[in-house]
């Protein structure tokens, strides 16, 4: 299965990159033109390369932040209090709303799960800009236009870092409950403050799986379907240009592939490993 779902289309898209294709009533024209298609893409495609820089930035600002944000939310979580399992669960939350059946929902498009009819009755509470509807029953939504402004991105970024961080929340989480009542003790008999527990023995404790979650931000953030590279990917898939978008595919996996690798060992150096 693996083999035939996975391998075989791997195997033609790298074939594909390397020919103009053309459909035909008998099935895929290919014409060989070699490395043309990887050279049009970064020399004739302007909006290509400059959605590449892009998205290599906003990867680069956006993943410390989603670590840091999981970090302290995951520390918070680990306390004890009451209402901590519903707060977990508001947390992780988007986790689930973003995967199967529910994002079509939010997204209006029921019909594609066999629930044709009323999907924009669903989907209008979220569709609805409800930071608008609030400035505006607070009465302060036309008293200036940067308030408005600055108050709309300030709710944007927020939400946008919550519905990113669910994953690295959990993983982070489940790293703090691994740390070892006696190193909690070693530290308490040694004198330690909360700060120093928390650099010296916590952040060593959790680094692997800080690691994972520097690893599942990036990838995260570089096959996100509504990203402006995968977009231009998959619209020129759309037009039948097969052989060109498999080329600025197979560009943009090696360009994440190197980008993740080097951002692996450096930050690798850092991470402690309990050895028995």
């Amino acid at each position: 299965m693996t083999i035939y779902f996975f391998i075989l289309p791997l195997i033609e898209s790298l074939i594909y990159s390397f020919n103009k294709t053309e459909v035909t009533q008998g099935g895929m024209k290919m014409s060989f033109i070699g490395w043309k298609n990887y050279v049009n893409a970064f020399r004739k495609d302007q909006d290509y390369s400059k959605a590449l820089v892009a998205m290599i930035e906003n990867t680069v600002l956006r993943t410390p932040l989603i670590l840091i944000f999981s970090i302290f939310i995951a520390v918070i979580l680990n306390q004890k209090f009451k209402g901590r399992t519903f707060a977990r669960s508001v947390f992780f939350l988007p986790v689930i709303i973003a995967t199967g059946p529910v994002i079509d929902i939010i997204n209006g498009n029921m019909s594609t799960g066999g629930y044709a009819g009323g999907s924009e009755q669903f989907s209008s509470m979220f569709e609805a800009d409800l930071v608008d509807q609030l400035l505006n029953f607070l009465g302060i939504y036309n008293i200036s236009d940067k308030l408005t402004m600055i108050i709309n991105s300030l709710t944007t970024d927020i939400l946008n870092l919550v519905w990113n961080s669910g994953i690295q929340i959990l993983l982070v989480l489940s790293a703090l409950q691994g740390i070892p009542l006696s190193a909690k003790e070693a530290a308490q008999i040694e004198g330690a403050t909360s700060w120093e527990f928390f650099w010296k023995v916590t952040i060593p404790y959790i680094s692997p799986m800080i690691l994972s979650s520097v690893v599942y931000t990036i990838v995260d953030s570089f096959v996100d379907p509504q990203n402006e590279v995968m977009t231009i990917v998959l619209n020129k898939a759309s037009n039948w240009e097969h052989g060109y978008s498999a080329a600025m595919a197979w560009a943009y996996f090696l360009i994440v592939a190197v980008f993740l690798a080097l951002v692996v060992a450096l930050v690798n150096k850092f991470v402690y490993y309990e050895v028995e």
